[in-house]
């Protein structure tokens, strides 16, 4: 069925606003070709191997970048991350390597830029890109995992972020998977 342009595209909307993602900051490129986007819809492939993916619109100026590095990184934001959530989105007017200003950057395993702060982060190289009609579906090999930090994700829902607080402590966590891990 196509909703696009007809009156069933916002009634379209309106149902994907009720459904909450976390927030990611996919980054990709190093120097000058640095660039990325916010998105919410990451989610977990398999353990074995180790693979996530993510979606992308065609249209974005990322695309093109992740086509050539062949890496990426998807940095889980949280509750502090709204600026950075918007600039990565480009609603500050930001573009290429001025998303990535405010922010403290490293590097793991493939190159891409990893969040020093970020609630976890996931370094992959590309496996498979796959065409759906205005995205594609990226999934990445995941090569290393950031240090998992404290903080309660940043959400999107209904239009907008929200702060999930943990009702239980993240502390034991964190403990458990205090150091970076490589695949």
């Amino acid at each position: 069925m196509d909703f696009a342009g007809s009156p069933r595209t916002e009634q379209l909307k309106d149902a994907m606003a009720r459904v909450a993602g976390a927030v990611s900051v996919v980054t990709v490129g190093s120097g000058a070709e640095r660039t990325g986007l916010t998105v919410t819809s990451m989610t977990s492939v398999s353990l074995n191997p180790p693979a996530l993916l993510f979606c992308i619109n065609r249209l974005s100026s990322a695309l093109p970048a992740l086509r050539r590095c062949g890496c990426f990184a998807v940095n889980v934001l949280t509750a502090r991350h709204k600026r950075l959530a918007d600039q990565f989105a480009g609603r500050m007017g930001h573009d290429g390597p001025g998303r990535y200003i405010g922010a403290e950057w490293r590097i793991l395993a493939t190159g891409a830029p990893i969040l020093a702060d970020a609630l976890v982060a996931f370094d992959c190289e590309v496996d498979e890109t796959i065409a759906r009609h205005s995205h594609e579906i990226v999934v990445g090999r995941i090569r290393a995992t950031s240090e998992p930090k404290g903080g309660s994700p940043l959400i999107y829902w209904e239009r907008g972020y929200e702060d999930i607080f943990l009702s239980r402590p993240a502390i034991a966590d964190s403990e458990r998977l205090a150091h970076a891990f490589e695949f």
